[in-house]
């Protein structure tokens, strides 16, 4: 192949996401040619709502989908945190690249951290995720909904929407605007969710010219982290839905082989029932940690807090 299209989401962050994978593919192909296809999806013009009432984190990717099976499109670039547990049949995540800064970063013009702001003062994020950590740890804040991309979400906090905000330091870092980030929230005390910091590049299963030139971009430490964490929310539901969180790292050392270690939570949206589970395991079979993780949660009552 001589030249590649890659669907793309409009947004600052996702077009930067494509250049960088195109940038990628052409120092990785000589004479390559690679254009973007940027798009609009319904996840982008459903600012109101949380993505939870609005039908999910397909909302984001269903529009490039149907580009790459119309043949609009070769490829599509996600952040994998924004990706379904469950790709549609036909589709195939070909790489995982490596990965960003994992961790949520907050972000406010007042305060230095979650711990500094009084009761009463406003949060913003739309994840349920975040919402339940914080609450669980700082009852007297007050969470609001914030949508939008990157840029609109820091306009809303300087105009003086929110006290203060947290979004993923991956975004903010591939955006040149790590200087807004007050600070960086350890897994210990914010659980990232699965995927959060990786790109995936999704293309048709059935395109092997696509899939072997978009190879050499793969990260396996990354793709084995990645699974394990989209292994336990696939397990309990797979949708943006769930209070859910995901983090896997690599432990150990090459003289006593990889192994993983992963940390899940289930929670209910208004953080007073956390359930936690943390596993280590080799590395070599990232799923089943993820299924294992995945039974833990349940055993202490994760199907309850989900409402089944």
């Amino acid at each position: 192949m001589k030249k590649l299209v890659i669907a793309t989401r409009r947004s600052r962050l996702a077009l930067w996401q494509a250049q960088h994978v195109a940038a990628r593919l052409q120092a990785a192909h000589a004479g390559l040619s690679v254009e973007l296809l940027p798009m609009s999806t319904r996840g982008d013009e459903l600012i109101d709502r949380r993505l939870d009432q609005a039908g999910g984190k397909g909302l984001f990717v269903k529009e490039l989908e149907s580009a790459m099976s119309e043949g609009r499109a070769d490829l599509a670039v996600h952040s994998m945190k924004d990706m379904p547990a469950e790709l549609p049949p036909g589709f195939v995540l070909a790489a995982i690249t490596a990965r960003e800064d994992p961790r949520d970063a907050f972000i406010s013009k007042k305060f230095t951290s979650l711990s500094d702001m009084p009761d009463g003062a406003t949060v913003g994020t739309s994840s349920l995720r975040r919402q339940a950590q914080i609450v669980e740890r700082h009852p007297g804040l007050e969470v609001r909904l914030l949508r939008g991309n990157v840029d609109t979400r820091l306009a809303k906090l300087d105009r003086g929407e929110y006290d203060a905000i947290v979004l993923a330091a991956a975004g903010l870092t591939r955006l040149g605007l790590e200087a807004r980030i007050a600070a960086r929230l350890e897994a210990e005390a914010m659980l990232p969710a699965p995927g959060q910091g990786a790109l995936g590049i999704e293309c048709l299963a059935g395109r092997a010219e696509v899939v072997a030139l978009i190879a050499p971009l793969a990260d396996a430490a990354s793709a084995a982290c990645v699974r394990a964490e989209r292994t336990v929310s696939r397990a309990l539901g797979g949708s943006c839905t769930l209070p859910l969180a995901a983090f896997a790292q690599m432990v150990g050392n090459r003289l006593v082989g990889n192994r993983l270690r992963l940390r899940a939570l289930v929670a209910s949206s208004d953080g007073k029932r956390v359930v936690r589970s943390e596993r280590e395991a080799d590395a070599a079979d990232p799923e089943a940690l993820g299924d294992q993780v995945a039974e833990d949660l349940r055993r202490q009552g994760a199907d309850a807090i989900l409402g089944r």
